[in-house]
């Protein structure tokens, strides 16, 4: 396993396939002691010798371990190796492990839903459009009031075209120069979508091509010749 820090959300590529911790600025009244790298690596050095040690004198049965699994898919595959290494630990740690998994499974499943809820109500915002203004995209966000947007961000200050290309970005989706009627402006093309909806919400791609919904082109079709035939032959 290897460990990655950065500023900032990493792709969902990355991100489904990792132990996500959240690091939070501390306030004024939280006290933390300072690292300092010449008193404090030798004692962590040390530390990883001890563990490293350890792991090695029972790889044979941490390899052959097969823990008992509170989730599935992905995040088991994930996770297997702590559990393993948590269930040969022995104490407490089992049940610690397990009840970190759950928790940070939960935030992450949480920030997942957030995203695919944005990629489905830009379904809704662009209906049978083949483009939208970037701000006009935001007020039809922000104008849902069952939807996070209105109060979203820190502050409660709602959606920002910043924050909606930071979101969009993650599935490739971005924005450019797009020709209206009105004029050039900053805006969204819907075929820039067409990619995370089939991935993430399904049932919508259905849904639009289903009697009543926007009409979609037709899918391509591969038709074969007698030269297709005989390259496969």
């Amino acid at each position: 396993m290897a460990a990655l820090a950065g500023i900032g959300r990493m792709p969902d590529t990355i991100e489904d396939r990792a132990v996500v911790v959240q690091m939070r600025r501390r306030t004024p009244t939280e006290q933390v002691a300072p690292y300092r790298h010449r008193r404090d690596r030798p004692r962590l050095q040390k530390l990883s010798e001890r563990l490293n040690g350890w792991l090695r004198d029972d790889l044979s049965a941490l390899e052959a371990a097969e823990p008992v699994m509170p989730v599935e898919d992905r995040a088991a595959d994930t996770w297997e190796p702590l559990i393993a290494i948590a269930d040969h630990a022995g104490a407490n740690w089992p049940h610690r492990a397990r009840t970190a998994l759950l928790d940070l499974q939960d935030e992450s499943d949480d920030d997942q839903s957030e995203r695919i809820r944005l990629l489905a109500d830009c379904h809704t915002a662009f209906g049978s459009e083949q483009a939208l203004p970037t701000q006009q995209l935001l007020r039809h966000l922000r104008a849902d009031p069952e939807a996070p947007w209105a109060d979203y961000g820190p502050r409660g200050d709602g959606l920002t075209a910043r924050q909606l290309g930071k979101l969009l970005s993650e599935y490739g989706i971005q924005s450019g120069t797009v020709r209206f009627t009105q004029g050039r402006a900053k805006g969204y093309r819907r075929d820039s979508f067409d990619d995370a909806w089939a991935r993430y919400t399904p049932e919508l791609v259905t849904d639009s091509n289903s009697p009543g919904g926007p009409p979609r082109e037709p899918a391509l079709t591969l038709v074969r010749t007698p030269r297709d035939d005989l390259r496969g032959a």
